[in-house]
């Protein structure tokens, strides 16, 4: 009989995983969007992604529609998009004319480094005046963290070079299927909002779990409860599901809407 030390030179060790034993990781891929003047976006997408990272959600192609029928929604304004992916709602914002845009997601880095290649690969994304830097920048958020550290990104609000601490406009594209997240995506909302009228946090999405969407929908239940000020906008059905063979309802799971969330009025 041989030894151990005999085996493990012949097999490759007793406890050794076969070679096919995992699978491979699946290699990165690319989406598009076609803007309404006919140019398209090339977005990269990571292979894989516990977050859900590797897909373009239809809450996001949506969400920038939405915004290029309606580019004072964006114009002029500093925007913050939440969980944001491949960043499209974010990087249209930027090209219709954002003040500033902060597009984040979990900081991982691949996440982040597919972030700013889709920013800097976008041939309609240019420099501002001063030719130094574009209206966008990707950076790493968790929810429900302290989101100072992305005022940091914004420009001085007056003489003194104060940042405001706040942004005009939020996006979240497709996050509430993430139930256990609705508070700490609800404090980011609560902490990062300008505490203005005027300010607007949108929120689209699908129940691409039909079964689930009174889970889904429980998340505008924790921003009522905050105080926010909670409206319908938008309602939009895609051609097809995004995930064709999931069960479910398909006119539920073709079904995008929107939601605005704002500070009352006083």
């Amino acid at each position: 009989m041989s030894s151990d030390s005999e085996n493990e030179g012949e097999t490759g060790g007793l406890f050794q995983d076969p070679t096919d034993y995992y699978p491979p990781t699946p290699p990165p891929t690319t989406e598009s969007y076609t803007m309404k003047n006919g140019k398209s976006i090339t977005l990269h997408l990571v292979g894989h992604s516990s977050l859900e990272a590797h897909h373009l959600w239809n809450g996001s192609r949506i969400v920038s529609e939405y915004f290029e029928e309606h580019p004072d929604e964006v114009r002029n304004r500093t925007v913050f998009e939440l969980g944001a992916a491949a960043g499209l709602p974010s990087i249209v914002a930027a090209i219709l004319g954002a003040k500033k845009v902060v597009v984040t997601d979990y900081p991982d880095p691949e996440l982040i480094t597919t972030m700013w290649k889709n920013i800097r690969g976008c041939e309609m994304l240019v420099p501002d005046d001063d030719g130094e830097e574009m209206n966008i920048v990707a950076d790493g958020h968790i929810w429900g963290a302290n989101p100072e550290p992305l005022f940091a990104h914004l420009p001085a609000a007056g003489s003194d070079g104060k940042k405001p601490a706040g942004f005009d406009v939020l996006i979240l594209a497709d996050l509430l299927f993430r139930h256990s997240e609705h508070k700490n995506m609800v404090k980011s909302i609560e902490t990062s909002l300008r505490r203005h009228p005027d300010s607007k946090a949108f929120v689209v999405f699908c129940s691409y779990r039909p079964w689930l969407q009174h889970k889904d929908l429980a998340f505008f239940n924790v921003a009522r409860e905050k105080g926010f000020i909670v409206e319908k906008f938008l309602e939009r059905k895609t051609e097809r599901p995004l995930f064709e063979n999931d069960p479910g309802d398909e006119e539920i799971r073709k079904t995008v809407t929107g939601w605005v969330i704002r500070w009352p009025k006083e």
